[in-house]
């Protein structure tokens, strides 16, 4: 069974985030320039938030998996903030080699720290990680929900 890496995983949500900003950037020019609609930030705004929590728990589990430094992790949790940054920091991540093809945690012995064990296990499961990481979107998209919009 061939699971998703590090290195992969992470371009598809550095995309997936750029790709819902534009989505949100063109539903606020609808909004708020040509006033003629709400509707694309009204679907666009939670698709986004939502696509940006998964961003941000990669890059924290590429992180640990990879032993990035805090910087980096720094770095990769803010590039999510201004539209399309995800893509350039991705690419940097990539060309200096800090997020492999293959989960480092995977492997036998691997795992020092408490993150690096509790990763490994659900690593050697890709079908049981995949529903943890949406479990774990799911209920912090759901928590922030209910606060209401990040604007008043």
């Amino acid at each position: 069974m061939t699971t998703l890496g590090p290195g992969r995983i992470l371009r598809a949500l550095a995309d997936a985030e750029a790709v819902t900003w534009s989505l949100l950037l063109v539903g606020m020019a609808l909004k708020y320039l040509t006033r003629t609609t709400d509707l694309g930030v009204s679907i666009a705004g939670p698709v986004h938030g939502f696509v940006f929590l998964a961003y941000c728990l990669v890059v924290v589990v590429v992180a640990v998996d990879q032993r990035w430094t805090a910087r980096t992790v720094v770095m990769g949790l803010f590039s999510a903030v201004p539209p399309f940054v995800t893509i350039p920091f991705e690419q940097s991540v990539r060309r200096r080699g800090l997020a492999g093809q293959e989960w480092r945690l995977r492997g036998p012995g691997a795992a020092r720290t408490l993150p690096e064990r509790a990763l490994h296990a659900v690593l050697r499961r890709p079908l049981l990680w995949g529903l943890v990481a949406l479990l774990a979107v799911t209920v912090v998209f759901l928590v922030l929900l209910a606060l209401g919009p990040p604007v008043g």
